[in-house]
């Protein structure tokens, strides 16, 4: 069974709070990562046809209707044949009895896929072939009495099901008839090579009533969202939550590494860490989705990863359990993604300046301070830093949001959230201890404030652009009105904003900047939020429409868009795509409820 994935949206998402997997509409999983997001992949065709994949469908010619168990990442494929119709359903098992907040904080770290026939009789195919270490290696594949085990690396999976599997060289493969009525269960255990997996060891509990379940009570605990689009919401929130290595609270960027941001082109990045630019705008969008404890958790890791802070620079993202080096390596044997070379594995902007991270830790912390309480000294002295750090530095210029690898400039985005720094230091005052120094924060905010208005704005461009001195548009100008940096009505920020809608908004999507090629749907759902600010709620309720309208089938988006060909790019699912989902339908509401209350 040989097979290529051909887009992105066709995967569905599975997870289990630590690492990730992706089933094809076919029925093959091409990409799993396991005990971490972040671990070398032991099924990864998603990124080269020779990488390793798990092919579970009819031997006959099929058709597709797939969806989520309700309030789940517990994905059911309905497979229809001339003879009959068979329902596969995947999923990352979670441990038994864990419900609520307690999902994945422990992992079974198991693969579970079940065959239940629904009408007449389908025969079904399924081969598994497991290559550790992206492709690297291929396993020795031996029979147990339980089903076969597959050992290469640091890896041994040991497979079971309630049909006989053939081991061949690095791989497994088996046939059976389903009629209606009947089960087929399949289970995948990882352990590390040094320790004894068991296909059929049950202790954990790892079943998918037990996964449902946990998944369940998790959307019962977080449901208070009410407002506009409450499916999406809810849907965005669940896949947020997938994106959480729960042992830490990190949020994962995507679950994949170096899908490309164009077919064929270069710009393909390992997005498997946490930033530190997501994290306001992520502990908005959990809070609006009524996840509080995510939120504090999700503050707690970085405060901790972040550790004593000295002379060094700030890091702009970590590992999941707060690693600081992700020093960047090709791997040469793969193609990637439809030939989209290189594949990439870590990722170099560990190392960059970028001033905006100083902003977003502040902010997040602004906005949970009735839920964090009275702060530890550690905390204390972390915000303090980066308060003096803003003030100190934002002058300087960096890599910008966008971590731009050709050279640093003077970003207009990099010295608002330096502003974001010290605005929201100053209105945290009371609760930092002794080490504050106010009037140096509220000497340089105000100094910040005036050179965004004086060299931010371009006169050429009639409106604020990218970097001081640059008439060229850039969508993360849109953050402006949304930091409070500037009204959406201040006559300048809404020519500004209406540029962008024009300009950069002319694909039907919004990009970064001119000679990006496709949409960006963070900046797309940006330009929603800054509409409905300044009233214009029909306009930003079309935005919102025509973004969310590139979620594949399961409601999934990626971190960019071709608006010719309607294809999801970029590494998927992205967090910060169901992050701006989730504020811009908030912002929908808001302005809707105000609106109506002004009537």
């Amino acid at each position: 069974m040989s097979g290529r994935p051909s887009a992105i949206g066709d995967y569905g998402f599975l997870s289990d709070c630590h690492s990730a997997a992706l089933v094809g509409r076919a029925g093959s999983v091409d990409w799993w990562c396991v005990p971490r997001f972040d671990s070398p992949s032991v099924f990864g065709r998603l990124l080269g046809p020779d990488a390793g994949h798990w092919s579970l469908c009819p031997t006959a010619a099929f058709e597709v209707e797939r969806q989520y168990v309700p309030d789940s990442l517990v994905l059911r494929t309905v497979f229809t044949t001339a003879g009959g119709e068979v329902t596969v359903t995947d999923a990352l098992g979670l441990e038994h009895g864990a419900r609520g907040h307690e999902i994945g904080l422990r992992s079974p770290h198991v693969l579970l896929r079940r065959v239940e026939g629904s009408a007449g009789a389908v025969e079904m195919a399924t081969e598994f072939a497991p290559r550790m270490e992206y492709g690297l290696t291929v396993p020795h594949t031996v029979g147990s009495p339980d089903g076969v085990v597959a050992r290469g690396g640091p890896v041994r999976l040991a497979i079971s099901g309630g049909v006989a599997l053939s081991p061949a060289r690095g791989c497994a493969t088996g046939r059976f008839t389903v009629h209606a009525g009947e089960q087929v269960n399949f289970r995948v255990a990882f352990t590390p090579s040094s320790g004894e997996p068991s296909a059929t060891d049950d202790a954990d509990g790892a079943t998918l009533e037990d996964t449902i379940a946990g998944w369940g009570s998790w959307v019962q605990q977080h449901n208070g969202y009410e407002g506009r689009h409450r499916d999406a919401v809810r849907r965005s929130s669940l896949v947020l939550q997938g994106l959480t290595f729960q042992p830490t609270g990190a949020v994962v960027a995507a679950a994949t590494t170096s899908l490309p941001e164009k077919i064929g082109a270069e710009l393909n990045f390992d997005y498997r860490f946490a930033w530190l630019r997501d994290l306001s705008l992520t502990i908005r969008s959990l809070w609006i989705a009524a996840c509080p404890d995510e939120t504090n958790r999700l503050f707690e890791w970085i405060a901790d990863a972040s550790g004593h802070l000295t002379d060094e620079r700030v890091q702009i993202m970590y590992g999941v359990e707060g690693e600081r080096n992700l020093a960047e390596h090709e791997l040469a044997h793969l193609p990637g993604f439809r030939d989209s070379r290189p594949v990439r594995v870590g990722n170099a902007a560990w190392d960059q300046q970028q001033l905006d991270v100083l902003g977003e830790v502040l902010d997040a912390a602004e906005q949970l301070r009735e839920q964090l309480g009275e702060l530890s000294e550690s905390t204390q002295e972390l915000l303090i830093t980066l308060a003096d750090r803003a003030a100190a530095s934002w002058r300087e210029p960096d890599a910008g949001m966008w971590e731009a690898r050709d050279q640093q400039r003077q970003y207009v985005s990099s010295k608002v959230m330096c502003w974001v720094a010290l605005d929201r230091a100053i209105r945290l005052a009371p609760l930092l201890g002794d080490g504050v120094h106010l009037g140096r924060w509220e000497e340089a905010r105000e100094r910040v404030h005036a050179a965004v208005l004086a060299k931010g704005w371009s006169e050429r461009a009639g409106a604020y652009t990218g970097a001081f001195g640059s008439d060229d548009l850039d969508a993360s100008v849109l953050l402006l009105p949304l930091v409070r940096f500037l009204e959406a009505d201040d006559e300048r920020m809404w020519a500004t904003i209406e540029a962008i809608e024009r300009e950069l908004g002319d694909v039907g999507l919004v990009r970064r900047w001119p000679d990006d090629p496709m949409g960006f749907l963070i900046c797309t759902y940006w330009l929603v939020e800054c509409l409905a600010l300044g009233g214009e709620l029909a306009r930003a309720e079309a935005w919102f429409e025509r973004a969310t309208s590139y979620a594949n089938d399961l409601g999934l988006l990626s971190e960019e868009a071709d608006p010719d060909r309607k294809e999801l790019l970029g590494n998927y699912p992205q967090a910060f795509s169901h992050v701006g989902l989730i504020n811009a339908a908030w912002r929908l509401t808001q302005t809707a409820d105000q609106t109506k209350d002004d009537e």
